[in-house]
């Protein structure tokens, strides 16, 4: 690739918040990475981030629950582009269930996809964000992660899926403090309910409609990248806004 052309990689990116995230991206030009469990649902987003601009898009079929996704991952980015500027770490996965009676196998899931893997991904992605930095010292390198309001306010039956939560807060504080330094920002985004399939369980006590958009995660994610190296935003907490017939 040559030094004019932005490559992003996004993981859980064929849909929902990191689908928007790379059709914004796509709309700017830049090549894409993109990664999910489901080839068919990657191939299509293929298509359309392509028909939005991407110049090349690249998918990874992958469950992060698995040992080797990263390395996978990182693998075919590697073979595809030779560069990574913005790495969003978008996947994962929503488990309900009180402390009393979680389940031991799904506790291991969970902080699979949530923590371990991205975590993975986040580390052998590192020598491409510092290159990247150093051919780009203006903007810098880019690292956004979603993680969530239950990060950082506790919500019953959520326990573990808000320990992964924290803990991909505090990963992304400490990736500041030690990689800040190389030219790499990270920013973690901790939204409350966001309309997607991944809150469709949630429905029944709060609305879809009531819920935050998409689209004003994607336009966060979009000013934190167009920062310049000067500025870190270690977090940004979404709350929904309250509207008359909300309780």
């Amino acid at each position: 690739m040559t030094a004019d052309k932005r490559v992003a990689l996004i993981t859980g990116g064929s849909r929902g918040i990191g689908l928007g995230i790379a059709r914004r991206l796509a709309e700017q030009g830049y090549s894409l990475t993109i990664t999910a469990r489901n080839s068919e649902t990657l191939d299509a987003a293929a298509a359309q981030l392509r028909e939005d601009g991407a110049e090349a898009v690249a998918t990874v079929a992958a469950d992060l629950a698995k040992e080797g996704a990263a390395e996978a991952i990182l693998k075919e980015h590697a073979r595809t582009f030779d560069v990574l500027d913005i790495l969003i770490l978008n996947a994962g996965v929503g488990t309900a269930g009180q402390i009393a009676d979680f389940p031991i196998h799904r506790f291991g899931k969970t902080l699979d996809v949530n923590l371990r893997a991205p975590f993975e991904i986040l580390q052998q992605a590192i020598p491409f964000l510092r290159d990247s930095a150093a051919r780009n010292p203006d903007n810098g390198a880019k690292v956004v992660a979603l993680s969530s309001m239950t990060g950082i306010y506790a919500e019953a039956g959520l326990a573990v899926y808000g320990a992964a939560k924290a803990a991909m807060i505090s990963l992304v504080e400490t990736l500041n403090a030690e990689e800040n330094q190389h030219g790499i920002a990270a920013t973690a985004i901790a939204p409350g309910y966001v309309e997607t399939d991944m809150s469709a369980w949630a429905t029944d006590t709060i609305p879809a409609e009531i819920m935050i958009d998409v689209k004003d995660i994607v336009e966060l994610v979009d000013g934190v990248l167009r920062l310049s190296a000067r500025a870190v935003v270690p977090r940004i907490v979404v709350a929904r806004s309250k509207s008359p017939y909300q309780a």
